[in-house]
């Protein structure tokens, strides 16, 4: 793999910089929403045949294991992962993290294994470091702050090292989120400018939320060795950035040529967010998508493809009843396939409000307790270990699921459980405040397994719902108005939507419904395939460099 200028577009190599993916159910090096997307940006790649390679981390824990306490509250095991289908590279080499020395070696991923694109994954778990050096690729988001930089240090200086040995020299570096940004200062040291390193670095960012654009003690960064020790005044003219809290997402958008966000709202809320800072990269959108092969069941496209409303409703019925297992084999609770399922799925974080429906107890109440239009609610999904508040709406919904037959939640929130999931609901519903989720992509993956979404009109679904013909959409919020005004506004047309719609039609309008999901399945490819993304990340980000963005005032950060 050697650099060309004289590489068409299709030709471009491109080396793709992530802190998780989710390749398969087997390999722990994922958390979410932006492992997931990226394992169907890899998978559709290799499909393509597109010339990229990955570059992660091997954690040895993963993100963790969801577990449960004896009273059926979330609780959190960290077990050491062996994989015997990664191949040894046998290469060490050395970055230095806080003035010492580190070992780095990585494990090579294959193609044939998963269907992705080859992938390298960089482990620090060597007898030649120490404890505290082996720690940097223990956890997955580390709760310690400087374990967290030390493993960007990691993935963006030892991933170009890595590369390096392998005599990879790619066109494009991509880094998807700002972890890998010490990558951005090894390719200053490398070119020598600041304009040669934008020719060949672009930056996908996936949050507007404060988690997902950290911002550390300056200092801090550079004694943990951040900057690849260049000179601090360096760094402050680099990325125009005076600041003692380094902003990540800002320096990685002023060091990169070109730069996207991941739908086409959470491009007007970035350009909000960033708009008076000049020297920042043109801001693209590049709605995420999952890839088709891997997350729908052939079965079920074979059946929609044919049009065969029988095999369809068959099949779903089927899905339901191997998801209700799982159900029951969790909570003891056992489901009826011919009930309605609402199933809420994904990282649990306080801005997606898994709790939304609890803020009206009596209401809710009613809703399990109708025996006209009777329903069955799932909850699943995975809180950042560390973030109490988090698991403490887990473990409220747990306590309130004891109380009723037909609610329950579920741990292990994975690639397996997250298929069984999509496969066998009815309804997928998608609950953020508006404007703070970028895209999600579950109720994608729902969509392409016959599952009608509902859904605030945020992310993603702007561009794919039409209400009450393949999705249903929740009237807007006012954004302006405090949290808990918005959340009472969205709760109240949740359940109204349920009560006096959703719930008539699945029940007495079932050819209704039944064209909902085949609009839904219809309407979702191919624009929220990941090869479409997969390809207009070569049309829109792999391409010539472009102008940084000067019409703005100077604002530092």
């Amino acid at each position: 793999m050697a650099s060309s200028s004289t590489n068409t577009l299709a030709q471009r190599r491109v080396a793709y910089f992530s802190m998780e993916f989710a390749f398969a159910q087997p390999l722990k090096t994922y958390s979410g929403g932006l492992g997931f997307l990226a394992g169907s940006h890899m998978r559709s790649a290799y499909a393509l045949k597109q010339p990229i390679v990955a570059v992660g981390i091997l954690w040895k824990y993963g993100y963790y294991d969801q577990v449960r306490k004896a009273d059926q509250t979330m609780d959190v095991l960290f077990m050491e992962k062996v994989y015997s289908f990664l191949e040894p590279t046998n290469l060490k080499f050395q970055i230095w993290v806080n003035h010492a020395p580190v070992w780095v070696t990585a494990y090579y991923l294959p193609p044939t294994v998963f269907g992705t694109v080859p992938a390298y994954f960089l482990s620090t778990e060597l007898p030649e470091n120490d404890y505290l050096a082996q720690t940097i690729c223990h956890k997955l988001y580390d709760a310690n702050p400087e374990t967290r930089v030390a493993s960007s240090i990691l993935l963006g200086i030892g991933g170009a090292k890595l590369l390096e040995k392998l005599q990879i020299t790619p066109d494009v570096y991509h880094m998807n989120e700002s972890h890998p940004l010490p990558l951005a200062f090894h390719l200053y040291r490398q070119y020598g400018s600041v304009e040669m390193v934008r020719e060949h670095l672009v930056f996908t960012t996936h949050t507007p939320e404060e988690a997902g654009n950290p911002r550390t003690d300056i200092r801090l960064l550079d004694r943990m060795g951040f900057f690849d020790y260049l000179p601090l005044d360096d760094v402050r003219r680099i990325t125009n950035i005076s600041d003692d809290l380094f902003n990540w997402a800002l320096g990685a958008l002023r060091l990169s040529g070109r730069a996207n966000a991941v739908s086409k709202k959470h491009r007007e809320v970035s350009e909000q967010m960033w708009k008076g800072f000049a020297g920042t990269a043109p801001l693209v959108s590049i709605t995420n998508a999952q890839n088709q092969a891997f997350w729908a069941d052939p079965k079920l496209l074979g059946a929609a493809t044919a049009n065969d409303d029988t095999a369809i409703l068959a099949w779903k019925k089927e899905k339901k009843q191997d998801l209700f297992e799982e159900v029951a084999n969790q909570t003891g609770d056992l489901y009826d396939p011919a009930v309605f399922t609402i199933v809420w799925a994904r990282r649990f974080a306080g801005y997606k409000r898994a709790e939304l429906l609890l803020s009206d107890p009596d209401r809710f109440d009613r809703l399990l307790k109708n025996s006209r239009y009777p329903i069955q609610m799932i909850w699943a999904g995975k809180p950042y270990p560390f973030d109490y508040a988090s698991i403490g709406i887990f473990d409220r919904l747990v306590h309130v699921a004891k109380q009723y037959t037909n609610c329950a939640v579920l741990i292990d929130y994975e690639i397996r459980l997250s298929k069984q999931l999509k496969q066998g609901a009815d309804l997928w519903l998608n609950t953020p405040r508006l404007t703070r989720e970028a895209s999600g992509t579950s109720g994608m993956t729902a969509a392409m397994n016959g599952t009608v979404n509902c859904s605030t009109n945020d992310g993603w679904v702007p561009e794919f719902a039409r209400n009450g013909i393949n999705a249903f959409v929740l009237p807007e919020a006012n954004v302006e108005a405090p949290a808990h005004e918005q959340d009472a506004f969205d709760a109240e047309n949740l359940f109204t939507l349920l009560e006096t719609i959703i719930l008539p039609m699945y029940y007495e309008q079932p050819d209704q419904w039944l064209l909902m999901m085949k609009n839904s399945m219809h309407d979702i490819v191919p624009y929220f395939d990941s090869d479409r993304m997969a390809a207009e990340y070569y049309e829109k980000l792999y391409s010539l460099p472009q102008s940084v963005n000067s019409e703005n005032e100077v604002l530092t950060a």
